[in-house]
């Protein structure tokens, strides 16, 4: 079988072919391959839609059965530049590769495309099933990922070796499209985002706030659980913090421009580690008390390019489930181990255990120019974590080059409802920032010791998490998290009264309730509460009034009538052992 990535670069150059065959003054830019097809990237003269790439398709299809060859060939800078002289974003390439190679190499379709190219094709086209891939989508993508550049037509495809993989694959993006938080969101009444608010910003509404509450209470309680003290700190910092921490060395493209007050400069904070730094150094620490572990709901601020929001995912001010330890070198092992422990705890209590995996994270060995330089450190940070990672039988991927620049760390990773991996937050070992602001303890022979530090998150930043669980649970929150926990739906006005007689009822045992009294038909309201996707709809009657019971109605499926205490004592114990 063919390689699968040479078929996806093959395809690139055969759309590549058609388009230009189709616009002739077409500007070409890069057509890579991506995890499950490939992407060109184009400057058009005219405005494109994507009601024209079934033809594009087609003629690929048409291109592929001519089983057309693919030709590698070596030229110079200057028959490059020749070959290439009307295509502007193909010549900043040749500049850029001439520099590292005095030869370039070209790769030609058929009798008429010839592209610059590295290779990794099939031989020819006979070799691609063209039943196997499909144009997906056009986007807007800046030449070479900047603003600074212009904004090309990307053209986004799927491939594979099979048209059943392809089929399968559709499925799953169709799927992931219902499931979709930036709709489901909005249709739910979780979140919004408004453009007058400012792009990157979330609001919550109050069903979305619900949720949020129920994730502080769940993760203050596990943190509380751990031996963790909470605390809060500001979401400013001054200019003098952000410089020790070295935040404004390496991190300031990240940060918002300064705050001028009283010739004194602040910064919207985007990490809080310094301000749990100087909340540890405002006394002296002994040995016995370490480890000191702080947790905090911290506010940050970070500047992330308008191209690279994505709904609650990627934002510009979140709130994070942080936590910094301080612990004496002796005894990091086991309290890396605990910090995973309670990681491994956070992600099953929500229910995302079977989507999560963990990369440990290394530095390269071969390339450590790039990282805190103290071979000793390293070694020991390294060998300890693996220590505590085997210790628990933690299943992890080893990654190299993908450390922190002060230290190793554990990436937990989180599969999205598209089928790709994503960092939802990380737990590090660092030994940069105890040297950078002098942190100290005091040993059992009296000496200053240094601390190494832990950074770690809990359950990650509540408007990622919560992004990821919308999609997840395709909006239909298990009852502990449910923005709305029961509906109560009267049959009649008759009934009125009683709704609200049992919505003070479970208002008073902290459930959350909503009363349904539209004047819309019966079934049409029980049908509104199912499209909420609220666990639990109560129809109450003139049997269930005169009984004082309720008819609870789950899943599309009425129950057996329950006294109203039978069915509080049911939903509180379901509530209390965070079912699904």
């Amino acid at each position: 079988m063919p390689n699968l990535d040479h078929i996806r670069h093959s395809l690139a150059h055969v759309l590549a072919a058609v388009v230009q065959k189709k616009f002739p003054d077409v500007k070409l830019g890069i057509g890579p391959v991506i995890d499950d097809g490939f992407y060109y990237d184009f400057k058009f003269s005219e405005q494109i839609s994507e009601e024209i790439l079934p033809e594009l398709e087609a003629e690929m299809k048409n291109l592929i059965k001519q089983n057309l060859p693919f030709s590698g060939k070596k030229i110079t800078s200057n028959e490059a530049i020749k070959l290439f002289q009307d295509q502007p974003f193909k010549l900043e390439l040749v500049d850029e590769f001439s520099k590292e190679s005095k030869e370039l190499t070209t790769y030609q379709t058929g009798a008429n495309f010839i592209d610059l190219c590295r290779g990794g094709h099939v031989e020819n086209t006979q070799e691609i099933n063209p039943n196997a891939f499909k144009l997906t989508r056009l986007a807007g993508a800046y030449w070479r990922g900047s603003e600074k550049n212009p904004m090309l037509t990307r053209i986004y495809a799927l491939a594979f070796n099979t048209k059943e993989e392809l089929m399968a694959r559709l499925a799953q993006l169709e799927e992931a499209k219902k499931r979709d938080h930036k709709k489901l969101g909005p249709e739910l009444d979780l979140f919004f985002i408004d453009e007058k608010v400012g792009k990157g910003l979330p609001m919550w509404t109050p069903k979305g706030t619900a949720v949020k509450f129920a994730l502080e209470e769940f993760t203050r309680s596990l943190e509380k659980k751990y031996g963790y003290e909470h605390v809060t700190t500001p979401y400013l910092g001054g200019e003098e913090l952000y410089r020790t921490s070295g935040h404004l060395e390496h991190y300031s493209q990240n940060m918002y421009a300064p705050i001028n007050m009283d010739g004194d400069k602040f910064y919207l904070r985007p990490m809080a580690c310094p301000h749990h730094i100087r909340m540890y150094q405002r006394r002296q620490w002994s040995y016995k008390e370490l480890p000191a572990r702080y947790a905090e709901i911290a506010d940050y601020n970070r500047y992330e390019k308008s191209g690279e929001l994505m709904g609650m995912m990627r934002v510009r001010k979140f709130q994070l489930t942080d936590g910094h330890l301080f612990v004496a070198p002796e005894g990091l092992k086991d309290e890396f181990k605990k910090t995973c422990q309670m990681i491994v705890e956070g992600m099953k209590g929500l229910g995302l255990l079977d989507i999560v995996s963990y990369r440990f994270s290394k530095r390269d060995p071969k390339n450590k120019s790039k990282y805190y330089p103290d071979d000793t450190l390293w070694n020991n940070a390294e060998s300890l974590m693996e220590k505590a990672l085997d210790e628990l039988d933690l299943q992890y991927v080893e990654a190299e080059d993908e450390a922190a620049f002060y230290g190793p760390k554990l990436d937990v990773q989180a599969k999205n409802v598209n089928g790709k991996e994503d960092t939802l937050f990380t737990a590090q070992i660092d030994f940069l920032l105890p040297e950078k602001f002098g942190v100290e303890y005091i040993d059992a022979e009296g000496q200053k010791k240094r601390p190494v530090m832990i950074h770690r998150s809990t359950i990650g930043s509540l408007e990622r998490v919560f992004g990821f669980l919308i999609e997840h649970y395709a909006g239909r929150f298990p009852v502990w998290l449910a923005p709305v926990q029961v509906a109560i739906v009267p049959v009649s006005e008759k009934q009125a009264d009683y709704a609200k007689e049992i919505q003070n009822l479970l208002n008073q045992k902290n459930i959350r309730v909503e009363v349904n009294l539209a004047s819309e038909t019966l079934g049409k309201r029980v049908r509104n509460a199912e499209l909420q996707k609220i666990p639990y709809i109560l129809v109450v009657g003139e049997k269930e009034m005169a009984n004082k019971t309720a008819t609870p109605r789950k899943d599309g499926k009425n129950l057996e009538p329950l006294a109203l205490e039978e069915f509080i004592t049911k939903i509180k114990s379901e509530i209390e052992a965070k079912t699904s």
